[in-house]
C-alpha cells in the first residue's frame, strides 16, 4: 500500500510552535503543538530564548509525526512570527542573547533619535516601513551593541542575525543553509523593496554589517535539505519561508489584489495586495506579500500590537480561573460594554496611528460598570483596532474593499466576529481552519517541489468558511464609533512619561 504523501508544515508562533501534515487534497492529517516561553524582564522589554523556540519546534514536529508513522513527506514549509530578531554565532549554531520579540519597545530610544532626520525619510522611502521598535534593524542593532564584541565578530562575518524563519532554517539543515525570504525580510527596515535586495545606506543607518545578514530568496524554492531530527528523517527539501501573517494571505488564496485579510493574535495583522509598491499616507506599510520564481508580490499592512493580548492581561489582572477564554465568556454574558472602553495602548499604538507616547486608558466607568463590561469593552477594542486599519486600508490601497476575510485565535469567537462586521458595515467572512498560516507555508513548499502545480489547483481545494452579515443600524454605529474615537484621543493625549506624542 502506498505511504500517503504531504507536506510538513511548521508555524513558529510568539506563544507557540505547532506542526501540520498537509495532503494533497488539502486535509490536515495530523497536527501539534509545543508551547514557546517568553519573558519580560523589564517594563517594555519582550524577550524569548532562541534555544527554546527551536526545542518548541522540534518537539511539536516529533509529537505530529508520531501521529501519522506512515506519511511520506516531501516537503517542509516554515511560516514564523515576524519582525523578531536573533543573533548568533556562524561556527557554533548558539545564539548571543535572547531573541527580542516584535513586541519589545527596548530600542525605543534609539527609533526616536532617528525621527525627523533623513534617516526617516530614507527607511520610509526604501522600505516601506515607519520608524518604530517592532520592526528588526534596531533589534540586532541593539543585540551588536550588548553582547561582548559581537559588533567586529560580525564584520568578520563569524556571526549570523536574522529573523525566526533564518533561525529555524538553520537548525533544520544543520547549520548547512542560512537565508531568509523576501517577505520576512521586508519587515527588517533593510530590504530595498523595488530591488528585492538588502540596501547599503538603510544598512549604514542602523549600523549592521552585511555580513551578518542571510541571503534573501523567493518565499518558494528549495532552501536546503534536513538533517535528522527525532521523527524527522534527513533528506527532506525545506521548500517554503514566510511570515505568518503572509502566509495566512496566502492561505486564504488571496493571490489578487482586492481582498483584505486579518489576522487575530497576540497582536494582528490587516494586509491586502496591491500591484505595485504604494506609498501610505494613513500610517500602513508597504510590504512583500511572497516571492515565487524571483517575482514579488506587494501588499499594504497595517500591524495592531495588542489584540488578543489585551483580553489576555485583562484575564491575568483579574486572575481569571479560565484565562483569556474566561474573559471572553464574561464578554458574551452582556449585550453590550455599557459606555466602557478600553485603548489597549500598553507600549504606544501601532497602525494606522504610529503613537508610541499612547499608553492605555479605560473610560466611561460608572458605579454600575461589572467586570462583563470590562470585558466586553476589551473584547471590543479588538473590532475597533480592526476597523481603524481596515479604513486606511481602504483609503490607500483604491479598492473598494467590501469585505473582511479572517482567521486566527480571536476568530473563534463568533461574537466578536458578529460585533466587527457590525462595526466595519461590511461582511466577515471566517476560514474554517485554525492554521491558515501553517496552510499557506504548506501550499508554497508544494508549489515548489511540484506537489501543487498551480495557483488554480490551491484554489480548487476546499475552502470552507462562515459568513457574519453585518446588523447593526448605522446611527448605533456611529455612535460607537464615535466613542471610540474618543477614547483614542484620550490615550494619545500625553499620558506616557514626560508627555507628548511618540515620535511616529
Amino acid at each position: 500500500m502506498e505511504r500517503a504523501k504531504c507536506i510538513l508544515a511548521i508555524d513558529q508562533g510568539t506563544t507557540n510552535s505547532k506542526a501540520l501534515l498537509v495532503s494533497r487534497a488539502g486535509q490536515v492529517l495530523a497536527t501539534a503543538s509545543r508551547p514557546a516561553g517568553i519573558a519580560f524582564p523589564q517594563p517594555g522589554w519582550v524577550e524569548q530564548d532562541g534555544l527554546e523556540l527551536w526545542r518548541s519546534v522540534a518537539g511539536a514536529v516529533d509529537d505530529c509525526l508520531a501521529q501519522a508513522e506512515g506519511a511520506e513527506i516531501v516537503a517542509i514549509g516554515v511560516s514564523n512570527q515576524r519582525e523578531s530578531a536573533l543573533v548568533w554565532d556562524r561556527r557554533t549554531g548558539l545564539a548571543a542573547g535572547p531573541c527580542i520579540t516584535w513586541q519589545c519597545r527596548r530600542t525605543a530610544p534609539f527609533c526616536t533619535s532617528l525621527a525627523g532626520t533623513p534617516a526617516e525619510v530614507l527607511v520610509r522611502s526604501r522600505s516601506g516601513l515607519t520608524i518604530d521598535p517592532l520592526f528588526s534593524a534596531s533589534k540586532i542593532r541593539w543585540l551588536l551593541d550588548h553582547f561582548g564584541d559581537t559588533d567586529r565578530r560580525a564584520k568578520a562575518g563569524e556571526l549570523c542575525a536574522g529573523t525566526v524563519d533564518s533561525w529555524i532554517l538553520w537548525n533544520l539543515t544543520g547549520g548547512a543553509s542560512w537565508a531568509t525570504d523576501a517577505s520576512n525580510a521586508s519587515r527588517t527596515q533593510l530590504l530595498n523593496l523595488e530591488r528585492v535586495a538588502w540596501d547599503l545606506e538603510l544598512l549604514a543607518t542602523f549600523g549592521i554589517p552585511a555580513a551578518v545578514l542571510p541571503e534573501v530568496r523567493s518565499s518558494s524554492e528549495i532552501f536546503g535539505l534536513s538533517v535528522e531530527c527525532g521523527r524527522l528523517p534527513a533528506g527532506i527539501p525545506v521548500a517554503s519561508l514566510i511570515g505568518d501573517s503572509h502566509a495566512a494571505l496566502f492561505g486564504h488564496a488571496a493571490f489578487a489584489p482586492g481582498t483584505v485579510k486579518a489576522t487575530y493574535g497576540t497582536g494582528s495583522s490587516l494586509m491586502t495586495r496591491v500591484e505595485r509598491p504604494i506609498p501610505s499616507a494613513h500610517g500602513l506599510s508597504t510590504t512583500i506579500a511572497w516571492a515565487e520564481g524571483g517575482r514579488a508580490s506587494y501588499a499594504l499592512e497595517g500591524n495592531i500590537t495588542n489584540t488578543g493580548a489585551a483580553v489576555e492581561w485583562l484575564a491575568e489582572l483579574f486572575s481569571l480561573d479560565d484565562g483569556a477564554a474566561g474573559a471572553a465568556q464574561l464578554a458574551a454574558s452582556v449585550d453590550d460594554s455599557a459606555g466602557v472602553y478600553l485603548v489597549p495602548a500598553f507600549a504606544g499604538l501601532g497602525a494606522p496611528h504610529w503613537d508610541s507616547g499612547a499608553r492605555g486608558v479605560i473610560c466611561g466607568l460608572t458605579r454600575g460598570t461589572t467586570l462583563a463590561h470590562l470585558s466586553k469593552a476589551t473584547v471590543d477594542s479588538i473590532a475597533y483596532q480592526v476597523r481603524d486599519v481596515f479604513e486606511a486600508l481602504r483609503q490607500d490601497s483604491g479598492a473598494p474593499l467590501t469585505e473582511l476575510m479572517t482567521d486566527g485565535g480571536a476568530s473563534r469567537n463568533d461574537r466578536l466576529m458578529q460585533f466587527q462586521a457590525d462595526i466595519l458595515g461590511c461582511p466577515v467572512v471566517r476560514s474554517s481552519s485554525t492554521d491558515l498560516s501553517a496552510i499557506g507555508a504548506a501550499w508554497l513548499a508544494g508549489l515548489a517541489v511540484g506537489f501543487w502545480r498551480s495557483h488554480e489547483e490551491l484554489v480548487a481545494l476546499p475552502h470552507p468558511t462562515d459568513r457574519f452579515e453585518p446588523a447593526m443600524p448605522a446611527a448605533m454605529r456611529e455612535d460607537l464609533i464615535a466613542g471610540w474615537q474618543n477614547a483614542l484621543a484620550k490615550a494619545r493625549s500625553g499620558c506616557a512619561p514626560g508627555g507628548g506624542h511618540g515620535a511616529n
